[in-house]
């Protein structure tokens, strides 16, 4: 059993102009010590997806399917197991570090929270703390500091250092090292890579940017419109994708070198459908480059697109078996 598993889970937000399907079916497995990286454009799906893992989705919201964490139904659990797996099991990196810690509380005391609540390990909880703070790479003296305080890479720190807190077996991180310089976030980068590795947590690591997640992750999910489209390791679905939308979010990427590996970045035309109006069949079907007739009839399920890979695209979907007289 996967230490994370997902199961046609559909999110729906409820508002005035009536629903809005965030959330289309999505499957997805992490096991323990593996790091899985999920893509794509801002509006599909990526940051809803990590705040459904624990329940912290707004009010009304409508969520289906099936979480399971270590083998316990996240959706169906009542209110009070859900606390306790609430940083202990499972814990989330917010997307912003700048604003996602509270301004007037000493960065220590944030740490120490889910520490206190947990009553994590039975010991010390000053020892805890100054154990964490040693593992993330910042001084004991860092504790007694307010966020603004810090620079944008020690928050980011303190905030691995929070997720860290009650030794959980999954962490979700949602953009960790958004508006960090790039020498800042290959310092998170590699810390956060050193940590899942020796400790044996499963990570989820949510990015626009695939050079981050192409560096990190064992396996990469695509996302589009509120699904998955493509999924595989990570090297083979940048290398070669199998999907279309895969293909442009690489290609968006300029490669430095020499010869074939040097190209000029590329784009898509229009935008992300309105996932409130999406098209017929394939929602990917009006920016695609290689639709084909049939494409309007379909939106694709996960096919096979070779071993470990699948692609929600018609130009991968199995070959329909000849029938005749025998």
């Amino acid at each position: 059993m996967s230490l994370l598993e997902l199961a046609d889970l559909r999110v729906t937000y409820r508002t005035t102009s009536g629903p809005v399907p965030a959330l289309r079916g999505v499957e997805l497995a992490v096991e323990g010590g593996q790091k899985v990286g999920i893509a794509g454009e801002s509006g599909c799906g990526k940051s809803t997806l990590a705040l459904s893992l624990l329940r912290l989705l707004p009010p009304g919201t409508e969520v289906t399917g099936h979480i399971s964490l270590d083998g316990e139904d996240v959706l169906t659990m009542g209110w009070g197991r859900l606390r306790a797996v609430r940083w202990a099991a499972a814990s989330i990196v917010f997307q912003g570090a700048m604003h996602s810690l509270n301004p007037v509380r000493r960065v220590g005391a944030q740490i120490l929270e889910p520490i206190l609540v947990h009553g994590e390990g039975g010991g010390d909880p000053g020892s805890r703390l100054a154990g964490l703070l040693e593992e993330v790479g910042l001084a004991a003296a860092a504790a007694e500091a307010y966020p603004h305080q810090l620079s944008g890479g020690q928050r980011q720190r303190v905030m691995i250092a929070m997720a860290l807190a009650c030794s959980p077996r999954l962490v979700v991180a949602d953009e960790p090292t958004s508006a960090l310089d790039v020498m800042v976030q290959a310092q998170i980068l590699r810390l956060v890579d050193r940590l899942v590795t020796d400790q044996g947590i499963g990570l989820v690591l949510i990015s626009h940017d695939l050079s981050v997640l192409a560096s990190t992750c064992d396996r990469l999910v695509v996302m589009y419109a509120g699904r998955i489209v493509e999924e595989g390791p990570a090297g083979e679905v940048l290398g070669a994708p199998r999907h279309p939308y895969t293909a442009a979010l690489a290609a968006a990427h300029p490669r430095i070198g020499d010869g074939a590996s040097r190209r000029n970045p590329g784009g898509l035309p229009g935008d992300p459908p309105d996932v409130e109006r999406l098209p017929e069949g394939c929602s990917f079907r009006p920016r695609c480059p290689v639709s084909v007739a049939g494409c309007e009839l379909v939106d694709p399920p996960l096919w096979s697109a070779g071993a470990g890979r699948r692609a929600a695209c018609i130009h991968v979907r199995p070959a329909e078996p000849e029938t005749g007289a025998g």
